[in-house]
């Protein structure tokens, strides 16, 4: 089967009003971008996309058109001429897809009100047809394994079989911009992923300490930035801060059961100086209530002290089991298990506090001048670039 268009249903722009337009053009952007140099026409409209195939294969732009947040799905569909033969003939060609001993429906959208016939008539022509014609289909109204649609409009006849579910969501970049803190494990590469369906742009920042940490632990972080870039098609930042200064005089001057939790405040502080330069309104991480000591609520209540940003966790509640499913699903999953350990994993505490006393903390932090040190770490970020490029980015203006 030749298909000519692909139909694109909007995912949760369908719930906007006024705004709609903001979201369409947001959408039509990333769609340009995603189908540049293909031969395609885009054509929206405030309900739904189509996309116009010249020679292209419609499951190959499918592919590039399901990784883009906003859509909800698509179906490969044939454009006919508005008559009786065309329809039925169309159909009868769907069927050659169709697994054998299956059930189908015919389901009938009539537009065009001024052609001749009722829609439950077209429904009946087009499935007797078909019944007609094979041996081993059979009619179901109420689950179909199969449902062939035709959208009567005036200047013709769209038919279409096959949906395939897409991400949803909103388009990328109606939903302001994060900072994703990305440790290189399951969790925050997924948590980044997620925020980014809701429409939100991000950079990413890493944390590591040489000698401690290895090369081979930075380059899995890109990677898997070049993951998250290639799935979304969207350009993702990421800033590598030098930690070892910091993390050895915490680890030096704040007991060990409090360790954790000041590393974490201090990753804050500096994540939300970041934030400041980026553009990002909010921090974003793969924390899950629970999994670890510094993911007690008790923890959270204390680490978040130190920052005035949202912090956003769409893992929080979920099951481990579910977001390495996730992990899976966008492809970081076999990355984020390469054996090269983060900065938090080498330095972990034997005992560290679930319910940490914030007052403890500030305590034992007020002896320390962490400010130059923290200053000196964001003088010695670089920042890498998803084309494979390092560079250097001093931050002055966050000192």
């Amino acid at each position: 089967m030749k298909y000519d268009h692909i139909l694109i249903r909007y995912g949760e722009m369908t719930l906007k009003s006024r705004n709609r337009k903001i979201f369409i053009d947001a959408l039509r952007k990333r769609l340009n971008r995603a189908l540049e140099g293909m031969d395609v026409h885009i054509k929206t409209t405030r309900d739904r996309a189509y996309i116009v195939l010249g020679d292209e294969d419609a499951y190959a732009v499918i592919g590039k058109l399901k990784l883009i947040s906003g859509i909800l799905s698509v179906s490969p569909v044939v454009r006919i001429e508005k008559t009786e033969a065309a329809m039925k003939e169309t159909a009868l060609e769907f069927t050659a897809d169709f697994d054998a001993d299956r059930t189908f429906k015919i389901e009938v959208k009539r537009a065009d009100k001024t052609f001749p016939m009722e829609t439950h008539d077209i429904q009946g022509m087009i499935g007797a047809h078909v019944l007609g014609n094979t041996d081993d289909l059979t009619v179901n109204v109420r689950q179909p394994d199969y449902k062939i649609t035709a959208e009567i409009r005036r200047e013709a006849v769209y038919m279409y079989y096959d949906t395939i579910k897409c991400l949803g969501g909103l388009p990328l970049g109606t939903g302001g911009k994060g900072l994703l803190m990305l440790s290189g494990g399951i969790d925050s590469p997924v948590a980044g992923l997620d925020v980014m369906k809701k429409g939100v742009e991000i950079e990413a920042v890493h944390f590591h300490s040489p000698p401690y940490t290895s090369p081979e632990a930075t380059e899995k972080v890109k990677k898997l930035i070049d993951i998250m870039t290639e799935r979304t098609g969207y350009d993702i930042k990421l800033h590598i801060v030098p930690f070892t200064e910091l993390q050895t005089t915490l680890y030096d001057r704040i007991p060990d059961n409090l360790s954790m939790t000041s590393t974490r405040r201090v990753m804050l502080k500096i994540a939300e100086r970041l934030a400041g330069t980026t553009g990002a309104e909010a921090v974003i991480n793969g924390e899950n209530l629970g999994q670890v000591a510094s993911q007690t609520l008790t923890s959270m209540y204390a680490i978040n002290e130190v920052t005035t940003l949202p912090v956003l966790r769409p893992l929080l509640t979920l099951e481990k089991n579910d977001i390495v499913n996730m992990a899976k699903q966008f492809g970081t999953y076999e990355t984020s298990i390469l054996p090269y350990e983060d900065c938090c994993t080498i330095f972990k505490p034997k005992s560290p506090k679930t319910k940490p006393s914030l007052e403890k903390v500030r305590k034992f932090e007020e002896r320390v001048d962490f400010e130059p040190l923290i200053e000196k770490a964001l003088a010695g970020i670089e920042t890498y670039i998803p084309n494979g490029q390092d560079e250097d980015e001093a931050f002055e203006d966050l000192l």
